[in-house]
């Protein structure tokens, strides 16, 4: 158990990788979202919930490939200040956005004592990260929704997370893995074992 929490180098440099470049696709969703929202929401407010997940792809993946305590987290809450640094409608509070959502991926990851990386645990990690989304913008975005109109953005949230976060991110690590890109971590070598090729490289020590 104490090997979990002892950061390689390589680990920490792709944290902060993984979280600048989820922090690019964020950005790049938060001007797509600008315009998709607005039909969505004057429709049927709530229903922006659905469109939300994208925005809970850090924590997933960097959970997922660094497989380490605090790998989510770090990698949610780097994707937003990247984004937030790229620009974007909400401000500071997307920094704030960006440690929920973290949190609630590594949750999630710790309840699972940080050994099951599956789909299911990618999917209840994205749920996960959008349940802790949602009890915070309640609060700051959602004030005056009635409660049921709260429920069901929490829900479609949730489900936003488990698809687009989580078997989105699942399936993404799994592409990453098969160009031989995350050879030095666990994600790489079991792909490596289910497709009975050698590894590119050897694990970093």
């Amino acid at each position: 158990m104490s090997d979990l929490f002892r950061y390689r180098t390589i680990d920490l440099v792709t944290v902060a990788m993984l979280g600048v470049a989820v922090g690019v696709i964020f950005w790049g969703w938060n001007q797509l979202y600008a315009v998709v929202s607005t039909a969505s929401f004057f429709a049927f407010p709530p229903s922006i919930g659905a469109i939300s997940g994208p925005w809970l792809l850090g924590g997933v993946i960097g959970g997922l490939v660094v497989r380490r305590p605090g790998a989510a987290f770090s990698t949610e809450v780097i994707a937003a200040v990247v984004a937030l640094m790229l620009g974007n409608q909400w401000g500071m509070s997307s920094i704030m956005s960006g440690i929920v959502q973290g949190l609630g991926a590594e949750v999630v990851f710790a309840l699972l004592m940080w050994r099951r990386w599956g789909v299911v645990a990618a999917a209840l990690s994205g749920a996960g990260s959008a349940l802790f989304a949602v009890a915070y913008e309640w609060n700051v975005y959602w004030a005056d929704w009635s409660v049921g109109y709260r429920l069901v953005y929490g829900g479609l949230f949730m489900a936003s997370g488990a698809v687009i976060a989580g078997l989105g991110g699942w399936l993404l690590v799994r592409a990453l893995a098969a160009t031989g890109a995350l050879d030095a971590f666990g994600a790489g070598r079991e792909y490596h074992d289910r497709a009975g090729a050698p590894a590119q490289s050897t694990a970093a020590r």
